[in-house]
């Protein structure tokens, strides 16, 4: 299992505890935690996303000819 697919398994696992939660303080709790888990899941795609860059690249991106 990759680190992403635990994160999806987590949010998953964490929604069905939302749902089933009693009181207004777990429901807080958990809504924040979803929120938290939602954020990360985006930031692991964007990181997916990136595309690799050569030194060369790089040193161009910062303006170093």
């Amino acid at each position: 299992m990759t680190h992403l697919e635990s994160l999806q398994l987590r949010l998953s696992n964490e929604r069905a505890r939302l749902a089933a939660a009693k009181t207004e303080g777990e429901r807080n709790l958990r809504a924040v935690w979803v929120a938290q888990l939602e954020r990360e899941i985006a930031g692991e795609n964007a990181f997916a996303a990136l595309q690799p860059m050569s030194v060369e690249d790089l040193l161009r991106e910062l303006g170093n000819p």
